[in-house]
């Protein structure tokens, strides 16, 4: 009977079964004995118990699972006495089994066994079930039963690890990171019957942050612990701290402490540095012990990953700080070149109305005296339109950057308007020896556009072009596609290389050694004009291939919709004019009306006295179109650029 298991058949037969009521084994039952020999051989755990005094029996797999230190003192006792502290919960069952024959059924029951010294938690799925002597009365209960305790330990343990992670907005800052982590390891007041959370102030004080499961103001709760009290409820916790440390909750200002789900509080707790990588701890983790569980290498595990959960975050959230911190200082950086490129173009405006005013009236009577000075007079009236179209375009974006950039979109025909703004630039492409072809057919879809910023955007477009095309075409066309109407710029240029496209509408930024007509240009051409194309609420893209050319393709939405309603003219108030920005500073070359009351020094005085009268510069493309020519004279025909001349391999261009 006993041979079915070597170790415990053994164990079996050194028990004194005479002073048992079993008395000895050969005067048992068959059914007795075969329960046994059954029980033995058995792999899965089971536990037996039979007689008036249920005496208890059990397999190697329970013993090895469940029983622990009670073995082998448990063999032939009464079960009562096996399980005396957990014998008021499972007693009825037992019962239940033995007056009524029927089965028994618990899920994942707790229990707090006292196999290793202390209560301890565990949790067990089983069932009783009745064993029948010879005569076929219920004369024992037999138990199968499955330990759940790590698997449950386990699943819960996790979940709290997966709460932790599971709202990224509390990692924004250091506050809400700790709050939050805090409320999810009070959903577990298992493992965690309580947590203070502390980091460290600069003075080497520590400052309570964050707490679970423990009131506010308990004497275990101070808010600030300062380094050097030795009466605080903690020892001295200091940034050079590196491991954890075990505290007994024996103090004075242990009493009382919260027990979270468990009929009595902890015995003691954790205390765990909270460090960051490659740095000092930033502060610590007290944990109040769950004293129904040993801290074994798995407990101890868990409590190190939720501490190291706090400390990324809090690397995270003062990462988060820094660097919003160094953006709102490179914002106030911004605000502040915004300003001063404001103010610096305002300064460039008034003098240069003041300068081309007598130009344009020194080139009228050199052009009719048949002067030698008319030369130098048209270069400083080409570099003066330069100087201004470079004044605008800086004052455009510093408009735009303070939400000053006023349109007024208007109703127009958009393959007409393209149209017209290209034959500007008509002569100056036939000089250059290319093709240039126009195929801006009238769209029947309305289309909205501000016609000052549209002719910005168009101009800086066609310029580009000529700029960077030596030799094929450039072609410009207008159609509709769905709900948009796409405008595309095209030539047969040298390209853009694949590496700089994404740099390509950067301000400032400009194309290395890329060949050009000059090696001219401030590299905020194509970001105006994709800025200028956003407050229409389109896209500006490029497409290109070095050497074989570039393609940019503007998209706009059809109808008036997506535009700020205030902004948007109805066609019967066309006649009251328009304006792409705030007042008349938004024109596009210096004009003598640039000059307004407020402007500084006698010279504006006399302009607006009119004892200098002045002439206007012209049409708003004028200074695209001479520097386009300029550009030709510079570099005839279609040659390319000389070895250390500007737009030759060395020199630095890039779309204006």
């Amino acid at each position: 009977m006993f041979a079915a298991d070597e170790v415990i058949g053994r164990d079996l037969s050194a028990v004194d079964w005479d002073a048992t009521p079993l008395g000895a084994p050969e005067t048992w039952p068959q059914s007795l004995r075969t329960a046994v020999s059954i029980l033995l051989s058995s792999r899965f755990a089971m536990w037996m118990a039979w007689g008036p005094r249920l005496t208890f029996f059990c397999n190697a797999a329970y013993r090895r699972d469940t029983l622990g230190g009670k073995y082998p003192w448990a063999l032939g006792r009464p079960v009562s006495e096996v399980w005396a502290e957990i014998w008021e919960d499972v007693r009825h069952r037992v019962e239940h089994v033995l007056t009524g024959g029927e089965a028994t059924w618990d899920e994942g029951l707790l229990l707090f066994v006292e196999r290793s010294g202390f209560a301890e938690e565990s949790y067990h799925t089983f069932s009783y079930s009745p064993l029948h002597d010879d005569e076929a009365r219920v004369a024992g209960v037999l138990c199968v039963v499955s330990e759940e305790t790590d698997r449950i330990i386990a699943e819960r343990r996790m979940s709290t690890l997966r709460d932790l992670g599971s709202d990224p907005r509390a990692l924004l800052t250091e506050p809400e990171m700790v709050a939050f982590a805090g409320r999810q390891l009070e959903r577990n007041d298992k493992d965690l019957p309580f947590t203070l959370t502390y980091l460290f102030e600069d003075d080497g004080s520590a400052r309570l942050a964050a707490a679970s499961g423990i009131a506010a103001g308990h004497p275990a709760a101070p808010p600030l612990l300062e380094a050097s009290d030795a009466s605080a409820p903690w020892p001295p916790q200091g940034p050079g701290q590196q491991a954890p440390a075990l505290v007994a909750l024996d103090g004075p200002a242990h009493t009382d402490l919260p027990a979270g789900a468990w009929p009595a509080p902890a015995t003691h707790a954790l205390l765990l540095p909270l460090i960051g990588q490659g740095t000092a701890p930033y502060g610590f983790l007290v944990v109040g012990l769950n004293r129904y569980r040993p801290l074994d290498d798995t407990y101890r595990a868990f409590l190190e990953l939720v501490a190291g959960y706090l400390a990324a975050g809090i690397s995270h959230a003062r990462s988060y700080r820094a660097e919003r911190q160094r953006a709102e200082q490179l914002a106030e950086l911004d605000r502040a070149k915004t300003a001063f490129f404001a103010n610096i173009s305002h300064e460039f405006r008034t003098p240069l109305t003041l300068i081309m005013g007598p130009v344009e009236e020194l080139r009228a009577l050199a052009a009719d005296a048949g002067t030698a000075m008319s030369a130098e007079l048209d270069m400083v009236h080409r570099n003066g339109l330069r100087l201004g179209k470079l004044v605008n375009t800086l004052l455009d974006f510093s408009r735009i950057e303070a939400g000053r950039m006023r349109a007024r979109y208007e109703r127009v025909d958009l393959g007409t308007v393209t149209a017209d703004l290209t034959s500007v630039f008509r002569s100056a492409v036939e000089r250059a020896g290319l093709g240039f072809r126009v195929d801006c057919a009238p769209l029947d879809a309305a289309v909205y556009i501000d016609r000052d910023m549209w002719e910005k955007v168009v101009l800086n477009l066609l310029s580009n072009a000529l700029k960077f095309t030596f030799e094929g075409t450039i072609d410009v066309s207008v159609r509709a596609e769905g709900e948009e109407a796409v405008v595309s710029v095209t030539d047969t240029g040298v390209g853009v290389p694949a590496h700089e496209l994404p740099r390509l509408f950067e301000r400032f930024h400009r194309v290395e050694n890329s060949r050009a007509r000059s090696g001219e240009g401030s590299g905020i051409g194509l970001a105006l004009a994709r800025e200028l194309v956003a407050l229409h609420g389109g896209s500006l893209d490029a497409r290109s291939v070095e050497g074989r050319g570039s393609s940019f393709t503007i998209r706009l939405p059809l109808g008036a919709a997506h535009l700020p309603a205030d902004a948007v003219v109805l066609p019967d108030t066309h006649a009251q004019g328009r304006a792409s920005a705030d007042g008349p500073d938004s024109a596009d070359g210096p004009t003598p009306a640039d000059v307004r009351a407020s402007a500084d020094g006698p010279d504006s005085a006399d302009v607006r006295a009119g004892t200098r009268p002045a002439q206007g510069t012209g049409s708003a493309a004028e200074p695209y179109v001479l520097e386009a020519l300029r550009w030709l004279d510079e570099t005839p025909d279609s040659a390319p650029a000389p070895p250390g001349s500007p737009g030759s391999a060395g020199s630095t261009a890039r779309p204006a």
